[in-house]
């Protein structure tokens, strides 16, 4: 039995060699979707060559708050804090969503597919509720993205502590989506500690096996570069070259997985134990 799985490569558009990575994977159809870090001085450029796989690749927004692109940056740390206090400012918050959107469209030429975060900040109280005023403004009665639900994580990846910290911060974000007329992914994977030493193709053995029928799993690939703002460059080139090689297309094979847009007409299902 197939079952489909949107396989997602966050931060394009990040770095040059980042984004060389997604383009080579996207044509060799390892992956289904990819988000973009609009903010980056690359967008511009390489918005372009994301064109050719429009209407075959999810295309989304990468929502930023916490990657050095300006100056209103700022570590994960403090959005998690001042996420769970109520300390932020909702319309600061929703006018930084629409820049982010407006740049997404003024490259690429169109409202993205979806919309996800850096380093999950969309999920995050507070800022979830701007983001979705955003959206409404922007989108103007036109049908909605669909945005990854963190709290539907279905699978803790090789740090258990990593993972109860994501679904206590993002709790109630697919309710609340959902509430808003929004679809979202019903099955989330890919969280893992993100270093070299990972047995990343372990894991997405597992994700592949445990992912249900519309899943969403995301991954970090790209080209190795000396990059000091990416302190897991040498991560993505470790993904890259197993999601690129025959052992990859052989474990989709084995679980019946086809790499695939995500349908947001389909149901929404329980979250598997």
């Amino acid at each position: 039995m197939t079952k489909r799985l949107t396989l997602c490569a966050d931060d394009f558009a990040q770095s040059d060699a980042i984004s060389a990575g997604i383009l080579e994977l996207l044509a060799a159809g390892r992956l289904s979707a990819t988000s973009v870090m609009s903010q980056a001085p690359s967008w511009a450029s390489h918005a372009s060559d994301l064109k050719a796989f429009d209407g075959k690749a999810d295309i989304g927004l990468h929502f930023n708050l916490s990657h050095p692109f300006g100056d209103q940056a700022r570590p994960l740390s403090h959005w998690l804090m001042k996420s769970q206090l109520r300390q932020l400012s909702r319309p600061t918050l929703r006018d930084a969503a629409a820049m982010q959107i407006d740049l997404f469209c003024q490259h690429y030429g169109r409202l993205p597919d979806f919309i996800d975060g850096h380093q999950h900040v969309h999920a995050l109280p507070v800022v979830r509720d701007a983001l979705f005023e955003a959206i409404v403004q922007r989108w103007q009665g036109q049908a909605l993205p669909y945005l990854r639900a963190p709290d539907r994580l279905g699978h803790p990846g090789d740090n258990r502590l990593k993972a109860l910290v994501l679904r206590s911060v993002s709790t109630g974000f697919d309710d609340g989506a959902r509430e808003q007329g929004f679809s979202t992914t019903p099955w989330f994977g890919g969280m893992y500690s993100l270093t070299p030493q990972a047995d990343f193709a372990g894991l997405m053995q597992q994700w592949l096996a445990r992912s249900p029928d519309r899943g969403l799993i995301m991954c970090h690939p790209g080209h190795l570069a000396m990059d000091k703002d990416d302190p897991i460059a040498a991560t993505r080139d470790k993904e890259f070259r197993f999601l690129a090689s025959q052992a990859f297309a052989d474990l989709c094979g084995q679980y019946g997985v086809e790499l695939a847009r995500f349908d947001k007409a389909a149901p929404t299902t329980p979250l598997a134990a």
